[in-house]
């Protein structure tokens, strides 16, 4: 006797089967979500990937990140400056490349906003909010790296690479539950 599966559909031979399967995903709610944060996060990564996009706003867009970290780093007194997407200071100087500049993140909170269904007023507000929320923790990011370099520069690559990469997607991804529930509750009272 074949096994069951949540989306297997007896009608039709097995040749329908991943056919059938798709439709059953895509007649959910879930599952129409499923496909529209997959293909627009798949939009979004292939557009930051492209060498125009890339030279004209992921670029520009890392060295603004960098003039914030050093707005930031001045605020402390570190007599902080940015040259392109190099920020240093008499005590540290660290390059900001283009994973570091806090758009993954964004890209991965944004796109789920999208993709949910929620009005267009709330999916806006949420992708601004969100943005600039996740921005922050970007900033916070950079400054403690910078630290990091500073005082523990053995810590430095860890600490960027396995800590904080971490934090901020977690960070993303709790934002957008946190977002999505609220939504979902406020379209289940309507």
């Amino acid at each position: 006797m074949p096994r069951w599966h949540p989306l297997t559909v007896t009608t039709g031979g097995a040749d329908n089967r991943p056919v059938e399967r798709w439709k059953a995903l895509v007649a959910t709610p879930a599952g129409r979500f499923v496909v529209r944060y997959a293909a627009a996060l798949a939009v979004g990564f292939v557009l930051i990937a492209l060498k125009p996009v890339n030279d004209h706003v992921v670029n520009p867009y890392t060295t603004f990140v960098a003039h914030q970290a050093r707005v930031a780093l001045n605020l402390l007194g570190e007599g902080a400056s940015v040259h392109g997407q190099v920020l240093s200071s008499p005590r540290f100087s660290v390059t900001i490349f283009n994973g570091c500049n806090g758009l993954e993140a964004i890209l991965i909170f944004v796109c789920g906003v999208l993709a949910f269904p929620a009005t267009w007023r709330s999916r806006l507000l949420g992708a601004a909010v969100g943005f600039l929320a996740i921005q922050l923790i970007n900033t916070v990011r950079v400054v403690s790296l910078f630290y990091v370099g500073v005082f523990k520069p053995e810590w430095f690559s860890t600490s960027h690479v396995f800590v904080w990469q971490s934090i901020i997607v977690v960070f993303a991804v709790i934002l957008w539950l946190l977002w999505a529930r609220r939504h979902a509750v406020a379209a289940a009272r309507r």
